[in-house]
């Protein structure tokens, strides 16, 4: 679980504290450190770094050849850089990390939200899938145009911590006063009962 005092000092102004805890809990790690290393649909395995200098090693051994996400936002290491010596020790400091993350994270959002045409809970939910891919709908969001001002969905709890202590595979349902999860339709749980079928004979 991420500090909301981190998240308060460090994060990018334009999105709500509700939303980037939300964010990581559901995208992020808790751990400054994480380096998370993906080729194609396979995770590659890689020691965890125990140092800021393991990590930075970690993250020179892999960028360019496969997909580096790192540290609380799992940013995307490559992004903007050209040769590995490019590679910043911001990435693996948990408050530039959160900011740089948090900023990325707010465009994509945007982007997201102004293809919907409005402020809906479905663009968070894509946003977020957005964030871990690196697409929506064919576009490269960390490489695209930041649309600007648009008006982002607030998660509709009024109380921001509750996403906080919120493992992301129980997020189901947390969004609304829905607890089952309905509202979002791909999400929501089993409401007919199917084991009878086919039992008599």
């Amino acid at each position: 679980m991420v500090d909301a005092a981190l998240i308060l000092k460090c994060a990018d102004p334009g999105l709500k504290p509700a939303i980037v805890e939300k964010f990581i809990a559901q995208a992020g790690s808790s751990d400054p450190l994480a380096v998370t290393v993906r080729s194609g649909n396979r995770i590659i395995l890689v020691p965890q770094a125990k140092t800021p200098e393991e990590a930075m090693a970690l993250i020179g051994e892999y960028v360019g050849q496969a997909v580096v996400r790192v540290g609380i936002t799992q940013y995307p290491a490559g992004l903007g850089i050209k040769d590995v010596s490019e590679l910043k020790p911001d990435l693996v400091d948990a408050c530039k990390n959160i900011r740089m993350g948090t900023a990325l994270f707010g465009k994509v959002y945007r982007i997201v939200t102004k293809w919907y045409g409005n402020a809906v809970d479905e663009a968070f939910e894509d946003a977020i899938i957005s964030w871990q891919s690196g697409y929506f709908e064919g576009t490269a969001v960390f490489r695209a145009p930041d649309p600007g001002d648009v008006k982002l969905a607030e998660p509709k709890q009024g109380e921001p911590d509750a996403h906080a202590s919120v493992k992301p595979e129980d997020q189901d349902g947390q969004d609304g006063p829905n607890a089952n999860g309905a509202s979002d339709p791909n999400r929501a749980g089993m409401r007919i009962d199917l084991s009878g079928i086919g039992g008599s004979r």
